[in-house]
């Protein structure tokens, strides 16, 4: 199915091609290609907003995701039964920050690739409220990540490495 990818920002020089290959990639290794997604990149000012309205936490943060199936439990695939339910969900980037974590010589569409992967675990049902939760999402962030270093060959870290 498809992949939706919006740039509604103007702070940082984004590639579509790149990002969209790395994201590919990872839905390929989540196995969740047979359902749309979109990908919304933003900055720091209209993350803030999201953040502050959905979250109740007025700062930008990495990150958003809107799953499509809600209450799914952790790693379990939406089961559709009509075809306009093959939706994932949204992951909303804030293209910014990430930009702005990236370290000297870092990938920067890696970091976006990992950043998306989180994203799309949290359309999946995985969650890091409590650290039982945080590690069964960071076994399954470094599982996609070490599939797409077979695929491609770059050695990626999970998001979530160190919440706790």
């Amino acid at each position: 199915m498809s992949l939706v990818l919006r740039n509604l920002q103007r702070v940082v020089a984004l590639r579509r091609a790149p990002l969209r290959r790395g994201v590919e990639a990872a839905r390929a290794a989540l196995g969740v290609r047979a359902f749309d997604l979109a990908l919304v990149c933003v900055d720091d000012a209209r993350m803030r907003r999201l953040n502050r309205r959905y979250r109740g936490r007025d700062r930008p943060t990495d990150v958003l995701a809107f799953p499509f199936h809600e209450g799914l439990p952790a790693g379990q695939l939406p089961r559709p039964e009509r075809a306009e339910d093959r939706s994932l969900g949204d992951i909303v980037l804030d293209v910014e920050l990430v930009r702005r974590h990236c370290g000297p010589g870092e990938d920067f569409y890696g970091a976006l690739t990992v950043t998306a992967t989180h994203g799309l675990c949290h359309l999946l049902g995985f969650t890091h409220r409590t650290e039982a939760e945080w590690r069964e999402m960071l076994q399954k962030e470094m599982q996609v990540l070490e599939e797409l270093g077979r695929r491609t060959g770059v050695r990626l870290q999970p998001l979530s490495r160190d919440l706790f």
